[in-house]
């Protein structure tokens, strides 16, 4: 982890708590908190994330508290994900970005910082800077097999 990332992450574990009332999403949300508002529907509200990997990167959360992944129904992360799609369309068409990466991390093992689902949506360019967070090697068959018998027993 390189030097930047990691006095963010502290930066960021200062800021944010898991506590839902506590929680600086839906301090957001409810406006007691400011934000640079992207988009808002009836569901879901993306505003300027204040940790930019790049330029117009966007967070798109759920208007009520959900605290991850795993705690959303599907018909939450659907409305989600399809404001996130929104998000991508509006920041390619208005920032010209030649690509889009789009993030949703759950839980502390996962990256999570703030306990409230949210999904990244990034604009990219060419030569940005940005970096791949794993190295992409081939899987072993064997490792793959037995991890899909773990998957489906």
């Amino acid at each position: 982890m390189n030097h930047r990332v990691r006095r963010l992450r502290a930066q960021e574990s200062t800021l944010y708590s898991d506590a839902m009332s506590e929680c600086i999403f839906c301090k957001i949300v409810e406006g007691s908190l400011p934000s640079h508002k992207v988009f808002e529907n009836d569901d879901c509200y993306a505003f300027l994330d204040i940790f930019p990997a790049s330029r117009g990167h966007t967070l798109v959360i759920p208007k009520k508290h959900v605290r991850d992944i795993h705690e959303a129904d599907a018909l939450t992360y659907s409305k989600v994900a399809a404001a996130a799609k929104a998000v991508a369309d509006l920041l390619a068409a208005t920032l010209g970005s030649e690509g889009t990466t789009v993030f949703q991390m759950s839980r502390e093992a996962g990256w999570q910082t703030v306990f409230h689902l949210h999904m990244h949506v990034i604009p990219r360019w060419k030569d940005d800077g940005l970096h791949k967070p794993w190295d992409i090697e081939p899987a072993n068959d064997a490792d793959l097999r037995e991890v899909l018998q773990q998957i489906t027993k």
